[in-house]
């Protein structure tokens, strides 16, 4: 609607300045002016072009005053072309760009969809790796306490060697032992070839329990206990003699260590050992103080050794002699255990009696003998034992044997 108002006023103004135009250039016609020095015609047509220019000139100003659209096409056309050139290579290149980036969005969806495909075939491969992982850890598991248990054994197993270690030990220093009393044997042995030998190595000459009740008795008891010590040598070496001289020898500073060690709070057991093999009619016995504490060495009713005698061993003779070997493990157990007393007490009817029902026995029945102690005894008492067996079955047999006292 703008637009055709401004037309209309265009013509309209176009109009009035035509017809000012006119009559300016008729009233300069017939007043014959003359500019420049023109001729009034000349100056006439002058001022009709003048005119038109200014008409042209006014329709255009106020065409570019009221339109601004007219403004902007007619002096920045060729401006708002190039940005519209511009715009179209840059649309193009947003088209092309649109277009990489479309393929390249189908391209991210084909990944995607390969990804997604992928993930599936990985949680399908997961989840069968998982059920055939389960009965692989559940063998893992067992497996570990296979190895706990194994290590258990392993740990039990170098304990057992442990102990079997210390027992060997045990028994090379008792084959150790057994050599050097051997060797005592040889010696004796050979002093029995040149003499009576009354008094072996280590041979105990006299012992007491102590329990003092001042330190200050510690000397009075061991001069006594050498006395004792000094008779018993005397009888044994110089039979038939009246005691009247000292032939015991002990060595000062053992005599000394003893006496300190008396003075110490506890029971004691004191014993005066023979230091060497004596032969009779000799006039010195060298001896050694031996100092021990009092302890509990077996209970009553402990079994200090047991053996067994086969059914075909019905002999009297050879029964007697499992018997005192019976009795000889029994006091060598009791000496291992502390004992110093020399032999083991026992009743010789009842040792007898047993030796005579066991020869007696029924053909083919195994025989268990034990060798038990009477009484409680510490380390200087005497060990009284009791012989019992229990007569075991045999093999044609199932059910126990009778036990006999």
């Amino acid at each position: 609607m703008t637009g055709w108002l401004l037309i209309l006023a265009l013509l309209a103004l176009g109009g009035v300045l035509s017809t000012l135009g006119d009559r300016l250039g008729s009233l300069v016609g017939k007043a014959r002016l003359s500019l420049l020095g023109m001729r009034p015609r000349r100056t006439a047509v002058l001022i009709t072009v003048l005119t038109g220019s200014l008409i042209s000139a006014i329709s255009l100003g106020l065409m570019l005053l009221v339109s601004e659209r007219l403004r902007t096409g007619l002096f920045e056309l060729d401006r708002l072309e190039q940005r519209l050139q511009t715009s179209r290579s840059q649309l193009s290149r947003s088209n092309s760009q649109l277009a990489s980036s479309r393929l390249e969005v189908a391209r991210a969806e084909e990944g995607k969809r390969e990804a997604q495909t992928r993930f599936e075939q990985a949680q399908a491969r997961a989840s069968k790796l998982r059920q055939e992982l389960a009965p692989l850890l559940a063998q893992r598991n067992q497996l570990e306490l296979e190895r706990s248990r194994l290590s258990q054994e392993v740990k039990g197993r170098d304990a057992e060697i442990r102990r079997t270690e210390a027992e060997l030990a045990q028994v090379r220093r008792r084959i150790s032992a057994g050599a050097q009393e051997l060797k005592d044997l040889e010696g004796n042995l050979i002093a029995l070839r040149r003499g009576d030998v009354v008094l072996s190595s280590g041979q105990t000459l006299a012992s007491a329990k102590v329990t003092l009740e001042r330190p200050e008795q510690a000397k009075e008891v061991i001069t006594a206990l050498l006395q004792q010590a000094n008779l018993n040598a005397f009888r044994r070496v110089l039979p038939g003699q009246p005691p009247d001289r000292q032939i015991l020898l002990v060595p000062k500073n053992d005599i000394s260590k003893l006496e300190g060690l008396l003075a110490k709070p506890g029971s004691w057991v004191v014993s005066i050992l023979s230091a060497a093999n004596v032969l009779r009619g000799e006039r010195q016995v060298l001896a050694f103080p031996d100092l021990r504490p009092n302890r509990p060495v077996v209970k009553a009713g402990e079994v200090l050794a047991s053996t067994t005698i086969e059914g075909d061993l019905t002999a009297l003779e050879p029964v007697s002699r499992r018997l005192n070997l019976l009795l000889a493990a029994a006091y060598a157990r009791a000496q291992r255990q502390g004992t110093l007393v020399e032999g083991l007490q026992f009743d010789a009817a009842s040792f007898k009696k047993l030796a005579r029902e066991l020869s007696e026995r029924q053909p083919g029945q195994v025989a268990q003998l034990e060798a038990l102690a009477i009484n409680s005894a510490s380390t200087a008492d005497p060990i009284a034992v009791e012989l019992r067996w229990l007569a075991a079955p045999s093999p044609a047999q199932s059910g126990p044997g009778p036990r006999r006292p």
